[in-house]
C-alpha cells in the first residue's frame, strides 16, 4: 500500500503524511507540480528526523506517476458515493489525496479504479488531507492485516 499526494499545496500536510509512512512502512508519492518548492531540505524541514526513515517518490507530473507506480488508484475526494468504511482494500493499493485547495481534477477521478469518501456533517467541505489519508489508510491496513516492515 501506498500514499500519493497529487499537487500538495501546503508543507505540513506533505510532512505529516511523509512522517505517517515513515512510521507505517508505506512509500509516499509527492506528484508535481507542488504550491511550494519541494526539494530534499524542504522535505528534511517538514518531515523532521522522520525523512530519513521514509521511502519517498517524487515525480515530474501525474503520467510520471502512472507510469511508474502499479497498483489500483483509491482516490479519497468529497464527490465519492462509496463511504470509506463500506470499501473493500487490497495490499497494493495505491490512496490518493487531491490539493487541499481545489482536491483533483477529472483526470485523476478517471484514473481512480475506486474513488471513495469520508463521511461527513452536512455544511462542511471536506477534511485536511492527511487527516483524510490517515483514516482511511487505518481502514485499509486494517483490512489487509497491518504489519509494519
Amino acid at each position: 500500500m501506498r500514499i500519493a499526494l497529487f499537487q500538495p499545496d501546503l508543507p505540513p500536510n506533505v510532512g505529516t503524511l511523509v512522517r505517517m509512512g515513515a512510521c507505517l512502512g508505506l512509500p509516499v508519492d509527492i506528484i508535481r507540480p507542488c504550491g511550494f518548492p519541494l526539494g530534499r531540505e524542504a522535505l528534511r524541514r517538514s518531515a523532521m528526523d522522520y525523512f530519513e526513515h521514509a521511502d519517498i517518490h517524487i515525480h515530474a507530473d501525474w503520467a510520471a506517476f502512472q507510469d511508474s507506480v502499479p497498483g489500483r488508484r483509491v482516490l479519497l475526494t468529497t464527490k465519492a458515493s462509496v463511504p470509506y468504511t463500506d470499501a473493500r482494500y487490497v495490499p497494493d493499493d495505491v490512496l490518493v489525496v487531491g490539493q487541499e485547495s481545489v482536491g483533483a481534477p477529472d483526470f485523476v477521478h478517471d484514473a481512480a479504479a475506486l474513488r471513495v469518501r469520508i463521511p461527513m456533517k452536512p455544511g462542511l467541505r471536506s477534511l485536511n488531507v492527511a487527516l483524510a489519508a490517515a483514516m482511511v489508510a487505518g481502514e485499509a491496513l486494517r483490512q489487509t492485516g497491518f504489519s509494519p516492515q
